[in-house]
């Protein structure tokens, strides 16, 4: 699994990485609230681990912000206030548990694996839409506005990762590792070609573009 660690102590958020590395797992660090957000909205994490109070942005403000737009990777909280009530207040911001300081690695280790494995609904639907846009993964159909779009294999797994991260930017590392199933850089234009044919059917005959390239970083499909 690849886990954001969210500490504003150096030292700490170190320890919590290294604990999740022998794990088996990769894990990124970010010592504040503000630079946690952007990493949560621009990379694909499977769980998130929050420290409540951080400089920038506080914890519990920033799932509060993920959770109105809808990006539902499991959050793990992390704090020394380990009362009922601020446990309460972690879950409702959002929080999928709750872990009160001090804690001891194992267990930091356990409960990221659990949230790690929960099955996120969305990824056993067979419908997916996003505005006027739709996306039949039973009979490989595609639809925008009522009219049915002609799609070649590579282009229908590339919009379904597209729609199911829709709102988020998707990076080009992204596309590669889960559309191309590439793990390296292939020094090719690949992603831009498919990008432009997608663009071309989904947009072209309509009013409203719904793909977007965000110049420097990647790409975000949105109603």
């Amino acid at each position: 699994m690849k886990v954001l660690v969210v500490e504003d102590a150096v030292d700490t958020a170190r320890f919590m990485a290294r604990a999740l590395e022998e794990a088996g797992h990769s894990a990124d660090i970010s010592h504040n609230g503000t630079e946690a957000e952007e990493k949560a909205r621009s990379l694909q994490y499977d769980v998130l681990v929050f420290d409540r109070m951080l400089p920038g942005k506080d914890g519990l403000e920033v799932v509060r912000d993920l959770r109105k737009d809808a990006i539902t990777t499991p959050v793990l909280f992390l704090s020394a206030l380990g009362e009922v009530d601020h446990r309460i207040e972690g879950l409702k911001a959002g929080g999928d548990d709750y872990l009160a300081k001090p804690y001891s690695s194992a267990e930091l280790v356990a409960r990221v694996e659990v949230l790690g494995k929960r099955i996120d609904p969305d990824s056993r639907a067979t419908l997916l839409k996003l505005g006027d846009l739709e996306m039949d993964l039973i009979t490989r159909k595609v639809f925008r506005a009522g009219k049915k779009i002609d799609i070649q294999p590579r282009e229908f797994r590339l919009l379904e990762y597209l729609m199911r991260n829709c709102g988020q930017i998707v990076t080009r590392t992204m596309l590669l590792e889960k559309v191309w199933d590439y793990h390296f850089d292939p020094q090719t234009n690949v992603i831009d070609v498919h990008i432009s044919r997608l663009r071309s059917k989904i947009d072209k005959d309509f009013d409203h573009p719904m793909l977007h390239t965000i110049r420097g970083t990647g790409y975000r499909l949105e109603a």
